[in-house]
Order: C-alpha cells, then sequence, then structure tokens
C-alpha cells in the first residue's frame, strides 16, 4: 500500500527554521515527482514547491524562493522541505505529494497524498 506520512510541524517564531520530512512507504520515491503544497484556513491548496523523477525540474512558489529547500533522500525514500526565515503568512498544513508524471505544480495533478502536518509561524 502506497503510503506518504509528514512530521516535523510545529510552533516557530517568525524568523525562525523548520524541516518537514515525508515518508514514503510501499513504492520507491526516486521514481515520482514529489511536491510540497500548503492550505491557510479559509484558503485554497497552493504549491509550495515541487521536484521531478530523479530531482530534475524544480520549482518554488514566489512566496518561498531563497527561503525554502526541496530534497530527497533516496536511501530513507523520504523527502524533506526545509524551511528558513518563517513568517507569518507561511501558516498553514503542509502536505506532501507524489505522481508518477511530473506536470505542474497544483494539486489536481498529483495522485498520493499525506494527511498533513500543520506549520504556525507566531510570536
Amino acid at each position: 500500500q502506497l503510503q506518504l506520512v509528514e512530521s516535523g510541524g510545529g510552533l516557530v517564531q517568525p524568523g525562525g527554521s523548520l524541516r518537514l520530512s515525508c515518508a514514503a512507504s510501499g513504492f520507491t520515491l526516486d521514481y515520482y515527482a514529489i511536491a510540497w503544497f500548503r492550505q491557510a484556513p479559509g484558503k485554497e491548496r497552493e504549491g509550495v514547491s515541487c521536484m521531478g523523477r530523479s530531482d530534475s525540474n524544480t520549482y518554488y512558489a514566489d512566496s518561498v524562493k531563497g527561503r525554502f529547500t526541496i530534497s530527497r533522500d533516496n536511501a530513507k525514500n523520504t523527502v524533506y522541505l526545509q524551511m528558513n526565515s518563517l513568517k507569518p503568512e507561511d501558516t498553514a498544513v503542509y502536505y506532501c505529494a507524489a505522481d508518477v508524471v511530473q506536470a505542474m505544480c497544483v494539486p489536481y495533478e498529483y495522485d498520493y497524498w499525506g494527511q498533513g502536518t500543520q506549520v504556525t509561524v507566531s510570536s
């Protein structure tokens, strides 16, 4: 059974850092496009960062460029999102997602999803 499980969310002060993890089971992540999305209360789910198979074609939303970094560890079958210089507007539930085919960094292009992890940036 294909499964994605996120962890690493929490409460952090503005300017702080967090690293989100997404552990995959039931499939090999290196063969899949991977992504991080987020959804704040009352807002649509948006693409934060997406990466193609074998780390090709990396995308970042303008709002996170220079602050967030997506990566994968094939040995651990895990995807990461390193988030630095966090801002209150980064507060959201963060989801990892995967799909066999890399397309646009939009939710409907991804078939496999984790349950989400809450990130709150507040003083």
